[in-house]
């Protein structure tokens, strides 16, 4: 045991945010709708993206099971697949932020979404926030037919 403060000695692979994030992400991967909502606390809020979007044209985001439920309804369940590409990884306390990208696959074509990923966690090892800062036009531009 090292008498050092965690924040100078992050277990990477058990901190609370990278948990919750990395389960959300097989859930997704798994096609598990029931299991990715389980993984949140019951006031837990989807951001995907950060502000409006035709997810959610007021930008407030998708607060509590019931809203998060309809969001995978029309962003993740119409998709084929969903691979996250995660390049850089910062852990502070119960977050955790990704750089990178997640491609998304939906009808015969994919996308990119470029940006930051971040996921909280709350004491119970729920996830509380699931926020992604990408931008909707720069993603729509990188839209192609799929090989």
């Amino acid at each position: 045991m090292s008498d050092q403060p965690a924040y100078l000695n992050i277990d990477r692979e058990n901190a609370p945010g990278v948990i919750v994030g990395r389960r959300s992400r097989d859930m997704v991967e798994a096609r598990d709708k029931q299991g990715w909502l389980d993984n949140f606390a019951d006031d837990g809020i989807v951001e995907d993206p950060v502000g409006p979007s035709l997810f959610d044209e007021e930008g407030v985001g998708h607060r509590g099971k019931e809203a998060i439920a309809a969001f995978w309804d029309k962003a993740i369940a119409p998709t084929t697949k969903l691979d996250f590409q995660f390049d850089e990884e910062i852990i502070c306390g119960n977050e955790v932020a990704y750089i990178g990208k997640i491609v998304t696959h939906i009808a015969g074509h994919i996308s990119e979404a470029r940006g930051v990923f971040t996921y909280r966690a709350n004491d119970e090892g729920k996830l509380v926030a699931l926020r992604a800062f990408w931008e909707v036009e720069a993603t729509m531009k990188s839209v192609r037919k799929a090989d």
